[in-house]
């Protein structure tokens, strides 16, 4: 038993060893593959209807006309939104108190 074996996906106890390729749980049985340990979690990469990469900060233009739900207004095309901040999920740009899908913005 290693001091700094990862916890075990199924039952989170750290009685863990290495038998090949994989961690085996002492306790349960659950083997999964080792290289999963050391992995981190990568970065969604959020890109504009063009395909370039957003960031936050950065000034996006509308390129359809959005309804707003809730509101009778509409963001036309060609509105420009300054100071994005990008957020997780399907809807992954707010811009003030929208929440915005990157496939109808494109990088100005």
């Amino acid at each position: 038993m290693d001091a700094t074996a990862p916890a075990c996906p199924q039952c989170s106890l750290t009685e863990t060893h290495i038998e090949g390729a994989h961690q085996v749980c002492d306790t349960c049985g659950y083997e999964w593959p080792a290289d999963i340990a050391e992995t981190t979690p990568a970065e969604e990469v959020v890109r504009d209807a063009n395909g370039v990469t957003l960031a936050d900060g950065d000034t996006v233009v509308v390129i359809k006309d959005l309804k707003v739900k809730g509101s009778s207004t509409t963001l036309k095309v060609g509105t420009r939104i300054k100071n994005i901040r990008l957020r997780g999920g399907d809807h992954a740009i707010e811009a003030g108190s929208y929440m915005l899908k990157a496939e109808f913005l494109r990088k100005a």
